[in-house]
């Protein structure tokens, strides 16, 4: 039997982390490990000094341990503790990944079973007592050892060190300790195991994030040059238009904006465009609204958090959390937000043209031939990441994923069959809905406009949303009547019956099992209950044998008399642990993405089997790093298209490209 040990460390960088992210802050020249905290077995808490010279004979005996394989290694953030303490024993990159297979990461198992990702809201919300939560000292603690200080003409230090303040030092070797003490308790959930290949594909992840995308440091620089030029003149007309200090600050514009008949709650991208439509809107408030329209697209801050986060070789690492989605388990976007990119419009010869007059710093050439330089940059983010020099990005992606899927688990079998021949879904979505003949749904002929309809409600509709969901989706913009949707809506269920099905059976599993505690199984779904002395979940098996859990199921009666279903989880808008009610359609769409997730995993894992190194990867997208003899596009496709042994059935279908930069195809 293996030996175990959980760890925390606490660290000194002058780089900030927030803004940077784990590989640059370690990179620095100044990084240090100030105290390092451990248990073996489960043993009492230990913690080292290392600001206090050599530990002998603890320091050597504790370093066997961490190449140790006979012992795993447990730290909440894994990641973290891996790659410092890498950095801390001058590790090659080789030997730091040959050690990744002996860590385990207590955040995933926190995430794996629903709960947040902070140590202390995990903690939280597993109702650990206070003393076993993260000490709420500790943000003072960090920021007085672990960050810089800006010196003062009374106090020119730049650092506080653990003789400047010994009292506080103290109590920071207390707060290292509790957080292993609370990680060993958050640890309990291993009852609920994350299954052996999540914990191959977080290896997997870790080498991927370690291993970065390069950054074209020419055109990221030119960028965030010519935005300053382009937006300074904008930003000083609002000032002088509204008289306020910082008109884009929505606390100070939302009220100027109200005073020119123009309330407003949120000022997002759709809410300045529908302000704009307005009718007699004042010309003041009509300028400003545009203005931030137009300052708004050049999506500065990405290009800044490419700065940020770029490493001495021109790679930005850390781009990726794995697990960071809760509930279905995908990936989120860290740092750059690599999964929250503007489009690009801009192809071919013109996006190459564009990139060599923002290198050049032409801003008046960028505006002559393509319009508005903010807008130009926001097109231009996603080619800011390129391939190694020598080196080409080869870009897959699955067609239609969620699409597939979701007929695949309904068994809504014609919609199989479009994906297994032709493929053109939205024309066959379109062609069932309104009884026409496929092949009358082409360009030319008046039916076409027909496939905006289909493409809008298999956008939309999958997971039992209605005409709200087909607004959210675009409809209105496409041009659709308003008083087309419900027709949209009825017509699209009756074309799929099995999806309509599967909602209401994937509720009445979920509520039959919460209620008496027994298996459920809808179609290769198998519903449990699950518990120990401290957690009650609802589960839902899918055919990866991955599971998904909602704590503390439990039932409300809303306002019409009706029984819902409610679980605790993270609210993905506020994201606090509070009480959140569910339905079918929703449980369908959680069940959905998760196996999709699961589908790039499978195939992220096979493309690097087969010598296909992924950079970074987007929802149902990879980006893979290869010499230019190597840039084989049929290949990536062969492999995200195989079957995958635990989805009989399903027909994967992918596309792809290969070129010199990242965009959008």
């Amino acid at each position: 039997m293996p030996h175990h040990i959980n760890i925390d460390i606490e660290t000194y960088s002058s780089v900030p982390i927030a803004r940077a992210g784990l590989y640059k802050y370690a990179q620095s020249p100044d990084f240090e490990i100030l105290l390092f905290s451990y248990s073996i077995d489960g043993g009492p808490v230990e913690t080292l000094d290392l600001t206090a010279g050599p530990q002998e004979p603890v320091l050597p005996l504790l370093l066997d341990i961490l190449t140790d394989p006979g012992y795993i290694k447990h730290a909440y953030n894994a990641a973290f503790e891996w790659y410092c303490i890498s950095r801390w024993q001058r590790w090659t990159t080789e030997q730091a990944i040959g050690f990744l297979p002996q860590w385990r990461d207590t955040m995933l198992q926190a995430l794996y079973c629903g709960y947040p990702a902070s140590l202390e809201a995990a903690g939280q919300a597993l109702g650990l007592p206070e003393d076993q939560r993260k000490l709420r000292t500790g943000k003072m603690l960090i920021r007085t050892f672990c960050v810089p200080r800006e010196p003062t003409e009374r106090d020119r230090r730049t650092r506080i060190r653990p003789q400047d303040e010994p009292e506080k030092w103290k109590l920071f070797r207390e707060y290292n300790a509790q957080d292993v003490r609370t990680e060993m308790e958050i640890g309990r959930l291993q009852h609920f195991p994350v299954p052996d290949e999540v914990q191959r594909q977080w290896v997997q992840d870790q080498i991927i994030n370690a291993r970065g995308v390069a950054v074209d440091l020419e055109l990221m620089q030119g960028a965030l040059a010519l935005d300053a030029a382009a937006t300074a003149p904008l930003q000083e007309e609002a000032r002088r238009i509204t008289g306020l200090d910082n008109p884009g600050s929505l606390t100070q514009l939302k009220p100027w904006l109200k005073q020119h008949g123009c309330p407003a709650e949120t000022l997002r991208k759709d809410d300045v465009s529908d302000l704009l439509e307005r009718p007699g809107l004042d010309k003041d408030a009509r300028r400003v609204l545009e203005i931030r329209q137009e300052t708004s697209k050049t999506s500065t801050k990405k290009y800044q958090a490419m700065q940020a986060c770029v490493c001495a070789d021109g790679r930005a690492r850390g781009l990726l959390q794995f697990y960071g989605a809760n509930r279905t388990g995908r990936w989120a976007g860290r740092l750059i937000q690599v999964q929250n990119l503007p489009r690009t419009y801009l192809h071919g010869p013109a996006l190459d043209l564009a990139r060599c007059f923002v290198k050049a710093r032409d801003g008046a050439a960028v505006d002559l031939a393509f319009g508005p330089v903010s807008d130009v940059l926001s097109q231009l983010i996603r080619t800011a990441l390129v391939p190694a020099p020598g080196k080409k990005f080869i870009d897959a992606d699955f067609s239609a994923i969620e699409a597939r899927v979701v007929a695949w688990l309904a068994g809504e079998e014609w919609v199989l069959d479009v994906f297994r021949t032709h493929g053109k879904i939205y024309e066959a979505q379109a062609s069932q809905m309104f009884g026409v003949p496929i092949d009358r749904i082409k360009k030319g002929n008046p039916e076409y406009a027909l496939r905006a309809r289909g493409k809008v409600a298999t956008l939309a509709l999958g997971y039992q949303g209605s005409t709200g969901a087909l607004v959210s989706m675009g409809a209105l913009r496409m041009g659709i009547p308003e008083e087309d949707l419900p027709d949209i809506v009825t017509r699209w269920r009756n074309s799929n019956p099995r999806i309509r099905d599967l909602w209401y059976a994937v509720e009445r599993a979920a509520i039959q099992t919460t209620e008496a505690g027994r298996q459920s199984g809808v179609r290769g779904l198998l519903f449990s209950s699950e518990w120990d002395e401290s957690n009650v979940f609802l589960t839902i098996q899918l055919p990866s044998g991955r599971k998904l859990y909602y704590a503390n199921p439990h039932f409300v009666v809303d306002e019409r008399g009706r029984k819902r279903l409610r679980y605790y989880g993270v609210n993905q808008s506020s994201r606090k642990w509070e009480a959140t009610d569910t339905f079918g359609g929703k449980l369908v769409e959680n069940v959905v993405q998760a196996i999709a997730r699961d589908c790039l995993a499978d195939a992220i894992m096979r493309l690097e089997a087969a010598g296909f190194p992924v950079v970074f990867h987007i929802h149902d997208e990879v980006v893979i790093e290869v010499p230019p003899e190597k840039a084989d596009l049929d290949a990536v496709i062969q492999i995200l298209s195989q079957p995958i042994p635990w989805a009989p059935g399903l027909p994967l279908g992918a596309d792809g490209w290969v070129g010199d930069y990242f965009t959008k195809d």
